[in-house]
């Protein structure tokens, strides 16, 4: 019986870190997974496929693409972000996310999620997980992923280049944004779909370790160990 060699230690290196929320940072999945079965059941849509296609992405547009014709898709997530926000029981952290985030410097860290700022807070407290100082949140943008503009405009909040910074996102949309943006896009967890060429993945940030060193002007530089 051969026994599989082990793996090769991955060490990136970086100016700043973004990371998604739902599934990156936080597993809300079972709250999710309610909230859309309840809209599809209303609806007699199909459910799997919402559920396919809803993950990373604005409760909008999704709203938008399987509300049926004639309904008031603003409405209508308005209701679900609403019933999301009341919603906590059973919104844990990923294993490991809350040591990596206290390990790295706020000055280089944002949160770039769907939802928007209200659930993120509500979520990120739900989680046991600090909200950096820096959020792109679905308010603050007008296109949500697969496009690029949240992973931009977090960079550009940071003063850092795409190229220098590192992008951590579980769904296929959001690992689409990250890699549009021009920005290295780290998998996170099972639900990523078939990864493209170059992008790394990790189950959780149990076995995640990362080193700060500041240069003389504040500038930080992360290493992360995957």
């Amino acid at each position: 019986m051969s026994i599989p060699a082990p793996a090769v230690p991955r060490t990136l290196t970086c100016r700043a870190i973004l990371f998604d929320m739902d599934g990156t940072l936080v597993d809300s999945t079972r709250i999710v997974e309610q909230v859309w079965t309840e809209f599809a059941a209303r609806y007699g849509l199909d459910c799997a496929e919402i559920l396919r296609t809803s993950h990373g992405v604005q409760a909008i547009d999704t709203v938008r693409r399987f509300a049926p014709a004639g309904a008031d898709a603003t409405g209508l997530a308005a209701e679900l972000g609403a019933m999301e926000r009341v919603r906590t029981l059973g919104i844990v952290a990923l294993p490991g996310a809350a040591e990596l985030l206290s390990i790295l410097p706020g000055n280089a860290v944002t949160l770039v999620t769907s939802a928007d700022r209200i659930l993120a807070d509500i979520r990120m407290e739900a989680a046991g997980l600090a909200m950096p100082a820096t959020a792109v949140t679905a308010d603050l943008i007008t296109h949500g992923k697969p496009h690029p503009e949240g992973y931009l405009r977090a960079a550009e909040l940071l003063g850092v280049a795409p190229a220098e910074a590192l992008v951590f996102e579980d769904a296929p949309a959001g690992i689409a944004a990250g890699l549009a943006a021009g920005i290295r896009t780290v998998a996170v967890g099972p639900n990523t779909g078939p990864l493209p060429d170059g992008v790394l993945h990790i189950n959780d940030y149990s076995s995640v370790c990362a080193t700060v060193e500041t240069d003389a002007d504040g500038s930080p530089t992360i290493s992360i160990r995957l």
